[in-house]
């Protein structure tokens, strides 16, 4: 179940990342945010009923709910005029939770801990976007970088690995956990190109309007 959900996972990750740099609308994403949402509260509850005393299997499961939860609450954003701090302050607990998840697997599992502690970083950025409203950092678009950070890292991090884990192929070792976080690294350090490429592209965008306004302003007026 929680490697079918990864699955689906990566592709509304992605699709929220487009959302944030402009190329696809927040409308027509709510449908999926919905729909993975639901998956995420529905499919796990009924692996919880049939638990029983099986503690392994609770644990298991519903770290789950906190990922359901996000696209559900962030689908009903997207149709509605809903405050996102609320979403944004939910997001700091989430992280903090799948960063208490990296930091327990990182000696059985390092692969996973990297995934957790990529989870844990989208998370964070949530929270300093809508929770703390916090735009940009210096002169980084915090908004266009957490949108390249989904559009790269969402379907690696998620949808990939859930395919691998689905036909048994997964690797615990150092190395592998090494080269997931240099894959990590690689793609948070190319998330800070495009947002700043993108920044670029839109004060170019703006810049003729300004300047048109500029001129008419200075023009001799008729009277």
């Amino acid at each position: 179940m929680g490697n079918v959900g990864l699955v689906l996972v990566g592709v509304v990750l992605f699709v929220n990342g487009l959302v944030s740099v402009g190329v696809v609308s927040p409308r027509s994403a709510a449908p999926l945010n919905l729909f993975v949402g639901t998956a995420q509260v529905v499919l796990p509850t009924l692996v919880l009923v049939q638990a029983g005393a099986d503690t392994a299997l609770v644990n298991a499961t519903w770290p789950s709910y906190l990922f359901g939860f996000t696209y559900l609450w962030f689908g009903l954003i997207q149709l509605t005029d809903l405050d996102p701090r609320g979403f944004g302050w939910y997001s700091a607990f989430v992280a903090a939770v799948v960063a208490y998840y990296a930091v327990k697997t990182v000696g059985t599992n390092p692969t996973f801990a990297v995934l957790w502690a990529s989870y844990a970083f989208m998370w964070s950025l949530f929270f300093v976007l809508l929770g703390l409203g916090v735009t940009t950092l210096g002169r980084l678009d915090l908004g266009h970088f957490t949108g390249w950070v989904l559009v790269l890292l969402g379907i690696p991090t998620c949808t990939l690995p859930g395919i691998l884990l689905l036909n048994g192929v997964w690797s615990t070792s150092a190395v592998a956990g090494f080269g997931a976080l240099a894959a990590l690294a690689v793609g948070i350090g190319a998330s800070v190109v495009l947002a700043r490429r993108s920044a670029v592209r839109a004060a170019a965008a703006v810049a003729p309007a300004e300047q048109i306004v500029v001129e008419r302003v200075g023009e001799p007026q008729l009277v």
